[in-house]
């Protein structure tokens, strides 16, 4: 599997495998975030454009996963990581979480920060699986909470949610 930054026109394939790895969550009873549309291709062609795009290829090229983050507050934040289910538990998503790291290293960035649904196996316990720990309410930064703010916002609070941390 090879990680790379994702092409422009790789952009729709994306919104694909984030429908596709969505779905899951439609067999545990969150039908609302099966639903939800991916982020438009303007909004992801910005973390493209800010070089905080990556995929993960299979042998013949095509996306199977990927990963968009951010810069908050000095560490680089996972915004969205998805694998197509058709692919899913051959350990993808680790490999483009790692990839982060060793981005965030070459940044100078201390950690590697993420949002999560603290009840559903492929999301928190996941990701303490990957090296990620929860964080109580007196360690959110800043930007962490204003991300918090904008999922409550957009209805996540509806199911437990919190941030973790993975230290670099």
């Amino acid at each position: 599997m090879q990680i790379r930054a994702v092409e422009p026109d790789e952009l729709p394939a994306l919104q694909e495998i984030e429908r596709a790895a969505g779905r899951c969550f439609r067999d545990i009873g969150m039908a609302e975030i099966a639903d939800d549309e991916p982020l438009p291709l303007g909004e992801l062609a910005r973390y493209h454009d800010s070089g905080l795009a990556w995929v993960a290829a299979d042998a013949s090229g095509a996306p199977v996963g990927y990963l968009i983050a951010d810069r908050v507050d000095g560490n680089l934040h996972v915004e969205q990581v998805s694998v197509h289910p058709e692919r899913a538990r051959r350990g993808i998503g680790r490999l483009l979480l790692d990839h982060l790291a060793d981005h965030a290293l070459s940044e100078g960035a201390p950690a590697l920060t993420l949002t999560t649904f603290t009840e559903v196996a492929w999301n928190a316990p996941y990701y303490a699986r990957c090296g990620f720990r929860l964080l109580d309410d007196a360690e959110l930064t800043p930007g962490l909470r204003l991300i918090r703010s904008r999922e409550a916002a957009h209805g996540l609070d509806r199911w437990p949610r919190a941030c973790m941390r993975r230290e670099l």
